[in-house]
């Protein structure tokens, strides 16, 4: 599972470059997630565009991510596919996270450019 991590001032954006995170891949994604954020002092946004398939596997490694950051920092996801944002609804997830529409609108988040377009 690969990760790629950019910054934009004190947040962090992780890309997921895997079409999947399912239960093959749910363990590696936590660790490479925790060694992508360890760093990391302000809001961190998970980029899944490229994510078409999420599993109850997937769903708990990013529930486990967003606790590996503890209370003090933000797990936000952005531009979900219509598989993976459908999943989020049917498990209520989408109010547990805070979830961009797009990646731009989650870059004008970070930016402080203007409100974030909400997903539900």
């Amino acid at each position: 599972m690969q990760l790629n991590t950019e910054t934009s001032g004190q947040d962090l954006i992780i890309i997921v470059a895997a079409a999947r995170i399912d239960a093959v891949q749910a363990i590696a994604f936590k660790e490479r997630f925790r060694a992508a954020a360890a760093n990391a002092e302000g809001r961190v946004v998970l980029d899944l565009s490229a994510v078409n398939f999420i599993d109850s596997s997937g769903l708990g490694a990013l529930v486990a991510s967003m606790k590996i950051l503890g209370p003090s920092r933000k797990l936000e996801l952005c531009a979900l596919q219509d598989n993976v944002e459908k999943v989020f609804r049917l498990t209520r997830l989408d109010s547990v996270f805070k979830v961009h529409k797009t990646v731009a609108a989650a870059r004008a988040s970070l930016a402080g450019s203007g409100p974030a377009t909400l997903v539900g």
